[in-house]
């Protein structure tokens, strides 16, 4: 399997637009969701934004309160496959919906996606302590 160095892996998991959060409800089911996201450091934060949502009490935030343990994928498709890559990233998740660590995340989700500019998160945040990093690229070697 081709490697990233770890370096490389944390500059395209921080570059990728949207990733897909992993959760486990309480059945013991992974629950999968997209989300926008921002990294700093070796921490994941994540907010509740203001698209439209069927409801405020969401189940990924029941499920980190339940379990903080947390999955999340960012991925790069592309027709010509030696553009493939993925980053897994693993850690503890807690949800925070006042205080300085939620000011911090939603300055940093402004920071990367200006659509947000106007219009910043006033939900909870998602902080997941990131302990593992695993990625994958189908390209051998830097051409």
């Amino acid at each position: 399997m081709p490697s990233i160095d770890s370096e490389d892996a944390r500059q395209r998991f921080a570059s990728a637009r949207v990733a897909t959060l992993g959760t486990t409800n309480p059945a013991g089911e992974v629950d999968l969701v997209p989300i926008t996201f921002a990294i700093d450091g070796d921490r994941l934060v994540s907010a509740v934004d203001h698209k439209p949502k069927t409801t405020v009490r969401l189940q990924r935030l029941d499920n980190i309160r339940a379990n903080p343990r947390v999955t999340v994928l960012a991925h790069r498709y592309d027709e010509e496959w030696d553009g493939l890559w993925w980053v897994r990233v693993r850690g503890d998740a807690r949800v925070v919906s006042t205080g300085q660590h939620h000011r911090q995340a939603v300055d940093s989700l402004v920071a990367k996606y200006p659509q947000l500019v106007g219009t910043p998160p006033t939900g909870s945040v998602i902080l997941v302590e990131i302990d593992e990093w695993l990625a994958w690229t189908a390209r051998r070697s830097d051409r």
